[in-house]
């Protein structure tokens, strides 16, 4: 049964920097060619944030472009997301998981929130 496990949440005040780490249970980040970061609002649905593919090729959500930096380390087994000039929209809990996504691999995510 693999299932991802994520860390680093907190409280951040507008502005700051936060960093997520994301590892394998039942399985290695290695295994999967993309990795993804995905969010969910209150009151809102779950939205894609960062992915990085197997050759290291990036891609972000228009809202987190030059703000936001994802990683991944195979050999550590882990995926990063480096989250810099926060804003409080980027209030949100933060999942990793495979891209494209898979129901079964959800995690409880990691809180993020941003504010004064």
């Amino acid at each position: 049964q693999v299932q991802f496990v994520e860390s680093g949440g907190g409280l951040v005040q507008p502005g700051g920097s936060l960093g997520l780490s994301c590892g394998a249970s039942g399985s290695s980040i290695f295994d999967f060619y993309g990795m993804g970061w995905y969010r969910q609002a209150p009151g809102q649905q779950r939205e894609f944030v960062a992915s990085i593919n197997g050759f290291g090729r990036t891609n972000y959500a228009d809202s987190v472009k030059g703000r936001f930096a994802i990683s991944r380390d195979n050999t550590k087994n882990w995926v990063h997301l480096q989250m810099n000039s926060l804003k409080p929209e980027d209030t949100a809990v933060y999942y990793c998981n495979c891209v494209p996504a898979r129901d079964d691999y959800w995690g409880q995510g990691t809180q993020v929130t941003v504010s004064s």
